[in-house]
């Protein structure tokens, strides 16, 4: 038969060296259970609080839920003057021409008027501004949409000496509802709720149910002219017409792309009844020349055939 082994205290009580092998076995049990526990909150900590930059990958100084760095937040600028007076479109020809109202058109504006008033965006969708938008909308990066906020509000502020009702009614471009599900949010309902946090009038009323996306469409990137008019024809409804009647109407969207999708909201709710449309967006791409902007004349020119339709 086996003898066990004491280990005798310096008083040689074997019960009190039996106690003390005891806790000394617990409390490597506890250092263990603290140490795991330990690795699983750094893991935690690492995936909330990434060390690094989403955008550059660049060491993170500070600690932010928003992971990314200050010099890339700093680097996405205004687009700045030299844009058309109506859509935003950088003017590419010195010899602009000027509107009634006052202020340069491109080409695209002076051939035809688009369905909207008037459209602003805070930056070119490019570079860091097009990735915070993606890690948003993609990667779900929420703190995202403060900072997207603050930008689209500044694009609001550049529409506001055109507002002449003292009730502004803003309604964000639906997203259909699977995609919603799938998604979990409608990125441009939360950038324009950040906006609104910083808006110093109480003009702005926000109304998510105006506007509904019956129809799923494919994105539109990579489709052509009248691709893209098909793909967005008959998407949109207006579900609360008596909301809409003359009032003037705050459309807005992430991003300003080709302009069809906004065009097409612009379209059926001046249909409906509103007075004007203005568009704000975070961003919106800019052509890098004129040929492309008399091109898409096309595009307004179709899409406004099957308005008169």
């Amino acid at each position: 038969m086996g003898r066990g082994r004491f280990v005798f205290s310096s008083s040689g009580d074997p019960i009190r060296a039996a106690g003390t092998k005891v806790v000394a076995r617990n409390c490597s049990r506890v250092s263990s259970l603290v140490s795991s526990v330990s690795g699983i909150a750094e893991s935690l900590f690492a995936t909330l609080f990434p060390s690094y930059c989403l955008l550059c990958g660049a060491p993170l100084v500070n600690i932010s839920r928003l992971p990314v760095c200050l010099e890339c937040l700093s680097d996405m600028r205004p687009i700045g003057d030299g844009v058309c007076s109506i859509c935003g479109e950088r003017m590419v020809s010195p010899y602009a021409f000027t509107g009634e109202l006052g202020g340069p058109r491109c080409g695209l504006c002076r051939r035809l008027e688009p369905t909207f008033a008037k459209a602003s965006a805070y930056g070119s969708y490019e570079g860091g501004l097009r990735e915070l938008v993606h890690l948003l909308k993609y990667e779900q990066v929420r703190p995202a949409a403060p900072v997207l906020g603050r930008m689209l509000r500044e694009a609001i502020a550049d529409l506001e000496p055109s507002f002449r009702a003292a009730e502004i009614l803003v309604v964000p471009v639906p997203l259909y509802s699977r995609k919603l599900r799938q998604r979990g949010f409608n990125q441009s309902e939360v950038i324009v709720r950040a906006a609104l946090k910083h808006a110093v009038q109480d003009r702005l009323t926000l109304d998510t149910a105006v506007l509904e996306r019956r129809r799923e469409t494919q994105t539109q990137t990579g489709l052509t002219r009248h691709q893209r008019r098909e793909n967005i024809r008959g998407a949109f409804v207006v579900a609360k017409p008596q909301k809409v009647k003359g009032r003037e109407i705050l459309l807005v969207d992430d991003v300003f792309t080709t302009g069809t999708t906004v065009s097409e909201c612009a379209r059926i709710l001046r249909r409906a009844g509103a007075s004007k449309v203005f568009v704000a967006t975070v961003a919106r791409t800019l052509k890098a020349d004129a040929n492309r902007a008399d091109l898409d004349a096309e595009e307004r020119a179709g899409m406004t055939m099957a308005a008169a339709g």
